[in-house]
């Protein structure tokens, strides 16, 4: 019999898996996590997914483990690494990302 108090868990099963997400601003609509694939939370795909424009306005990048129990904003160490992989390619930052590199550079 189910506890009143359950919920489902939307967590992974992978034992230790960190899963970074992405949250955007939508303007008039409001802010929201993005939704994302299940295999695509890796940061690796994160950081290739901004500087492929799949957001168009981020506003903050937090990463979690729950097999470790943490979790954390990584805004400014993926916006240093957004801006480092752009400097190594001599290209600008994507305009849809200026302002979370900016914004976090400085944080």
């Amino acid at each position: 019999m189910r506890r009143s108090n359950w919920t489902p868990s939307i967590v992974p099963n992978h034992d230790d898996q960190t899963i970074y997400l992405v949250a955007e601003d939508f303007g008039r609509l409001g802010r929201a996590w993005r939704e994302a694939d299940y295999e695509a939370t890796d940061l690796e795909t994160v950081i290739q997914d901004l500087l492929n424009d799949q957001y168009r306005n981020p506003i903050r990048v937090v990463a979690f483990n729950t097999a470790e129990r943490w979790s954390e904003d990584v805004s400014k160490d993926v916006a240093r690494e957004l801006r480092r992989r752009c400097d190594l390619r001599m290209r600008d930052l994507p305009a849809s990302l200026l302002d979370f590199v900016e914004r976090h550079e400085m944080a």
